[in-house]
């Protein structure tokens, strides 16, 4: 029989180890390359291992190499952590092992997938109606609904991409503001449209796309369009105006594509909700899970306000394949993977433990957070914070040139309380604080504010 006790106790005993350990654990890497490659290159094994042996050794030789990207002082890029009911969920989804393909293969998967879609569209403000797909990350969500997107702006233009492919068919404008996500860039770049598709829609000093500058860029050429707003500059956390946006795109017949990879799930709090007023009004929406939601990764999404253009632009069929019957949901018709994981237990799980209300009060801490550093930061009279504080993002300047920025930012990775990122922002560099964390508290954030004072 196989040994399993023995090496899910194994994994189960480290596991609360490590995240009981978190409030107090370094929060970078500890370890070198050399030293992860001295202890985890070892020569391919000839012969059966015991398997807890095998996790004993994988963990002890790993850990020192794990970024503690869960931890409540984590505060690089916008990666959230992992809430108790989403962690467990995902390891139930490890052992039941679906693939979440085809409803044949997992039912269980594909109603949780049904269920938790309706429940994400009722939180983030979006029609009922609307179709879900479950992805990696917000790349794959992106190049998801820009996939639908494209294809349906060009058979509205009487051309078919699916038979007749891109060679020849009538040019697609994408207007982006210039402070986009470079996701949308790369996925134009998969999609085989280019980046030379993009026309840049000019942004104010917040990063917000201008209703103005877009009316004009729309008004150059009546032809096939797609115009992506984004929720949630990555820098400085900006919202662009996204119902303003959807009239004057759709005033043109053009698609509106909405990148709210994190900025989406202010529609979750009524006190943030204004922010995102009109952005029922779109196309396709994409966000993740793992960051505002805090399931594990990866736990991307996308949503279609036209089902049928989603189906049409990424469904399958196959001799060989089982499809669903009536009712039945195959998730390949909505994602671009054929096998894969089945991500939506730890969304279902996620949700349901928090509610409604548990969700809104943690994306209103996390802004709490935030305005908290930059408070505190500014306060000390040795910090600028850049721009406003919308969302969950803080822009931070020290004084002097971008090499002692980036030399100060640095100092704070390695002293280890806590871990920032940093950036480019209107040519000048500063640290990037981003609150994604539901387990992060004002001890966490007092605590990551006094080392950045000291490492300056």
């Amino acid at each position: 029989m196989p040994e399993w006790k023995e090496v899910l106790d194994e994994a189960s005993q480290y596991a609360v180890r490590y995240l009981d350990g978190l409030p107090d654990r370094r929060v970078g890497s500890s370890a070198t390359l050399a030293d992860l490659r001295a202890t985890l290159d070892v020569p391919l094994p000839a012969h059966p291992q015991p398997a807890r042996e095998v996790i004993a050794d994988l963990a002890l030789a790993a850990d020192p190499g794990v970024v503690a990207s869960s931890s409540g002082r984590f505060f690089g890029f916008v990666v959230g952590g992992a809430t108790p009911a989403a962690l467990a969920a995902d390891w139930l989804t490890s052992v039941w092992d679906q693939n979440a393909g085809l409803y044949v293969l997992g039912p269980a998967a594909a109603v949780v997938e049904e269920v938790a879609g309706r429940w994400l569209a009722e939180l983030l403000g979006l029609p009922p109606t609307v179709s879900a797909g479950f992805v990696t990350g917000a790349q794959m969500a992106n190049f998801t609904g820009l996939t639908i997107a494209l294809h349906e702006v060009l058979r509205r233009a009487g051309w078919e991409v699916a038979s007749a492919g891109l060679w020849g068919a009538p040019r697609v404008r994408v207007l982006a503001g210039r402070g986009r996500h470079g996701t949308i860039d790369r996925a134009l770049r998969f999609l085989g449209a280019g980046v030379d598709a993009i026309v840049e829609v000019d942004m104010d000093d917040q990063g917000r796309m201008r209703p103005d500058a877009l009316a004009s860029a729309l008004a150059v050429d009546d032809g096939p369009a797609i115009v992506c707003a984004q929720l949630g500059n990555v820098n400085s956390g900006a919202m662009d105006p996204v119902g303003e946006i959807c009239d004057l795109a759709h005033a043109r017949g053009a698609w509106v594509h909405v990148d709210g990879a994190f900025g989406l799930w202010a529609a979750a709090s009524p006190r943030l909700r204004p922010l995102v007023d009109g952005v029922a009004r779109a196309d396709s929406w994409t966000t993740d899970a793992h960051k505002w939601l805090n399931v594990p990764y990866d736990s991307g999404l996308v949503f279609c306000a036209h089902p049928a253009a989603h189906r049409a632009a990424m469904g399958a069929r196959a001799g060989y394949l089982v499809h669903g019957a009536d009712g039945e949901r195959d998730a390949l018709d909505y994602g671009p993977e054929h096998s894969r994981r089945a991500r939506g237990f730890a969304v279902y799980a996620a949700i349901r433990a928090l509610g409604r209300e548990g969700i809104a009060e943690m994306i209103e801490r996390c802004c709490a957070h935030a305005t908290r550093f930059a408070e505190r930061l500014a306060a000390s009279g040795k910090a600028e914070i850049l721009g406003e504080v919308v969302l969950n993002q803080v822009l931070v300047r020290f004084p002097g040139d971008d090499d002692r920025n980036r030399a100060v930012i640095e100092r704070v990775q390695q002293e280890g309380t806590c871990w920032m990122s940093g950036t480019t922002w209107q040519g000048r560099a500063a640290m990037r604080i981003s609150v994604s964390n539901w387990s992060t508290t004002e001890e966490d954030v007092d605590r990551s504010v006094d080392a950045i004072l000291r490492c300056l």
